[in-house]
């Protein structure tokens, strides 16, 4: 497997950091070394819920630092002294040193988007997009490419280095359903963490599935389908299958004008099936996609006409 952006298949050395510091380290470890780098000191404890949380943000945003930043975690219980001295009264608590002095910090867990924002601020913007971002970035290239290989290649690579990354995730299981690998599909998603389960990208990939395993069944039924909407053209139930068929064998244009002209025809048929199933393969399209910009406007024109 060819190396992506330095991602390499076993988790990156942070040794050098981030560390586990002590009272009699704390002189080296961030006084000294803040003169090197800032120093990102997150003073913790094994009993503290918010900081269970904060911890894996910190970390994950000083990596993606590059070296601008580095942390020292310091266990309160184990260090009572020092976290007298810095007069460290609730926790989470976090200090950044530059050149020896403490130049920011807060107290208490951040969303991670702030953790970020913070840690980019103490890199000076340095830091830029992470590995994994860019390593993202490429991958979607590849999808719209078609080579699907090289992208499940850097998804892999991905889910190596960060694993339960919620976009790699929903991009394999894109690939599988490309692929008509349902089951494989299915196992990506059963993977992905609880807490990450309810990601735009995840939700979008499994509806994705749904709709391929919904239209697969259909597929072999095309021919005749049409030929039941040219008896009849008002046989609903008909073209609303024909677009599930369409919308699986990647005819999106053609799928999305079945069904909006079965909302025109009867939009309150099979309480809004027909609605109901457009707004799936908005989601499952996703949402900035031409596509489906222009369906939403003229779904919107065909029921507020």
């Amino acid at each position: 497997m060819e190396p992506i952006l330095g991602l390499s298949s076993a988790p990156a050395d942070t040794a050098n950091l981030i560390k586990n510091g002590t009272t009699a380290s704390f002189m080296a470890d961030v006084i000294d070394a803040s003169h090197d780098a800032t120093i990102v000191v997150d003073f913790w404890a094994p009993w503290c819920g918010p900081c269970k949380q904060l911890g894996p943000a910190l970390e994950k945003a000083v990596k993606d630092a590059r070296g601008a930043v580095r942390m020292v975690k310091i266990n309160i219980d184990e260090n009572p002294e020092l976290a007298q001295q810095m007069r460290i009264q609730s926790i989470p608590a976090v200090y950044a040193f530059k050149n020896g002095r403490p130049v920011d910090g807060f107290v208490g867990a951040l969303p991670e988007s702030q953790v970020k924002q913070f840690v980019g601020r103490l890199a000076g913007g340095a830091a830029g997009p992470s590995p994994i971002e860019e390593a993202l970035a490429l991958a979607q290239e590849a999808m719209g490419a078609g080579d699907t290989a090289r992208a499940a290649n850097i998804y892999n690579q991905i889910l190596q280095h960060e694993p339960g990354t919620p976009e790699a995730v929903a991009g394999l299981v894109r690939i599988a359903i490309a692929r008509k690998e349902f089951a494989k599909a299915r196992q990506y998603l059963d993977r992905v963490p609880k807490d990450k389960a309810g990601h735009a990208e995840v939700m979008a990939a499994r509806t994705a599935l749904e709709l391929a395993e919904t239209g697969e069944k259909a597929q072999g039924t095309v021919g005749e389908l049409r030929r039941r909407l040219e008896r009849d053209a008002a046989d609903h139930q008909a073209r609303f299958d024909l677009a599930s068929a369409l919308f699986a064998g990647g005819q999106r244009e053609q799928a999305v004008d079945e069904l909006l002209d079965l909302v025109r025809r009867d939009r309150k048929w099979n309480d809004e099936a027909a609605r109901k199933q457009l707004v799936k393969f908005f989601e499952a399209m996703g949402h900035a996609d031409p596509l489906t910009v222009a369906a939403r406007r003229r779904l919107s024109s065909i029921l507020f006409a």
